[in-house]
């Protein structure tokens, strides 16, 4: 089993909120929208950290993380790209690389707004952690939290960080 802590969007800021929670994490997943290369290097110093760059990404980060990120964890497939859509409103290139890959666990970011959907169509659970930075139009600071227990994703719990500003 795993206990896995989903972020996206701090763009440079890492929550003190945060950290807690990534103690009590096995790994840290980042949607993208990270901001800096140091922000990636506080969350290695306490816990194994999977990342993907998003849009606001600089050169750094786009050469040491990936756009897209499939790769299995227990027995469940996992797709991590940022900017993703959402059931019914995926971009083509998305829903082609969906289709593909057959995940059973689609994550993105990129929107700042926090959504745990099941898309029947495609048979996976999206989840969008919303955003855990300070920059943007959201108002308060999300993060999502959940276990990967063989094939199975339990005990999925979001987390409040307190207002944007």
């Amino acid at each position: 089993m795993k206990k896995i802590l989903l972020i996206s969007d701090t763009h440079g800021y890492l929550e003190p909120k945060l950290i807690k929670h990534i103690q009590q994490a096995d790994e840290v997943w980042h949607a993208g929208d990270i901001g800096t290369l140091q922000l990636c290097q506080e969350i290695e110093k306490l816990k194994p950290l999977k990342a993907v760059w998003g849009n606001i990404d600089g050169a750094d980060l786009r050469s040491t993380y990936l756009e897209n990120l499939i790769f299995d964890c227990e027995n469940v497939n996992v797709f991590i790209t940022h900017i993703g859509g959402y059931p019914n409103k995926y971009p083509a290139k998305i829903k082609q690389l969906l289709i593909e890959h057959k995940p059973n666990l689609f994550i993105c970011g990129h929107s700042h707004i926090l959504k745990v959907m099941f898309d029947k169509e495609l048979n996976l659970l999206h989840i969008n952690p919303g955003a855990a930075g300070v920059h943007g139009f959201h108002h308060v600071k999300t993060a999502v939290r959940f276990e990967i227990d063989k094939n199975e994703i339990k005990n999925l719990a979001v987390i409040e960080l307190g207002k944007r500003a």
